[in-house]
């Protein structure tokens, strides 16, 4: 047994009177408070459980480390995976504008290749004559209206 429980005994078994009494006869003994007749003296002091081994912080620690760890890996992981994206987001927005341009350019072109005086060039070009007598075909009975002649014969 322990100090600690011997002395607990000690005070369940003692007498309702000062033990010091009998060690000092000349001082009149101090009667300790006693509990009603009715039930038993309850004692003043009681046998306490040493505590139980506490648990070690070891694992909520590791645990706390290793989530802060993940944590932070999630974090550069997502963080790199967005300057990944930014890098093609911005190589497609170049190759957009890019695209934007040559088919600006192409439109430009179209246009100076459909004007009246470049047809007349490039017709020339080929070989071809302007004529100076119309003729247009009525699709719905076939009729020819104007007087067909051919380009070269007429000039």
């Amino acid at each position: 047994m322990s100090a600690a429980q011997q002395t607990a005994v000690r005070a369940v078994r003692s007498p309702a009177v000062d033990r010091n009494a009998d060690r000092h006869p000349d001082r009149p003994g101090r009667p300790r408070p006693s509990a009603p007749a009715s039930s038993a003296p309850s004692p003043r002091l009681r046998v306490v459980r040493a505590p139980a081994q506490t648990r070690t912080r070891v694992p909520f620690v590791l645990t706390c480390m290793s989530l802060l760890a993940a944590s932070l890996l999630g974090a550069l992981v997502l963080n790199t995976s967005m300057a990944k994206g930014e890098y093609e987001r911005f190589a497609l927005q170049s190759r957009l504008a890019e695209s934007a341009q040559v088919q600006q350019q192409i439109a430009t072109e179209l246009r100076t290749a459909e004007s009246s005086a470049q047809l007349a060039t490039a017709a020339s070009a080929l070989g071809m004559v302007p004529t100076t007598h119309g003729a247009y075909l009525r699709l719905a009975d076939g009729a020819v209206l104007g007087d067909p002649v051919p380009a070269g014969a007429a000039g």
